[in-house]
């Protein structure tokens, strides 16, 4: 079971007020460029942010992969057909990531996300 960080009970100059909202901004896609680039003193946004850019990097290869399979089945009419819905579950899972990622900010927690929270993309 991954290890759960919470971050430091009394608040420091660090933190701040603004942290939940940059946290639930880190997993709506493009805006998790606001916490990584508004917040650069806090460990909790960074740490969500950093989740957050990974997830999204998975989003845009999931799409890209979704335009070739498509073209390719456009182009050859053959088992294009059969990769859309295993592509469509898999994007069923990054949402329920996403959703994950923010029912822990919600709860204050800086639990890894399952399956891609071992990927950081930045130190």
């Amino acid at each position: 079971m991954p290890e759960e960080k919470k971050p430091a009970q009394n608040q420091t100059s660090k933190s701040s007020s603004n942290d939940p909202i940059m946290g639930v901004l880190a997993y709506l896609g493009i805006l998790v460029l606001i916490p990584l680039l508004a917040a650069k003193d806090s460990e909790f946004a960074q740490y969500h942010a950093k989740q957050g850019l990974t997830l999204f990097v998975a989003e845009i290869a999931l799409s890209v992969l979704y335009w070739v399979v498509g073209f390719i089945a456009i182009v050859t009419s053959g088992f294009g057909f059969l990769l859309f819905p295993l592509l469509g579950l898999v994007w069923v899972g990054l949402v329920v990531l996403s959703i994950i990622g923010i029912v822990n900010v919600v709860n204050k927690k800086m639990v890894p996300l399952p399956i891609i929270g071992g990927i950081q993309l930045m130190k």
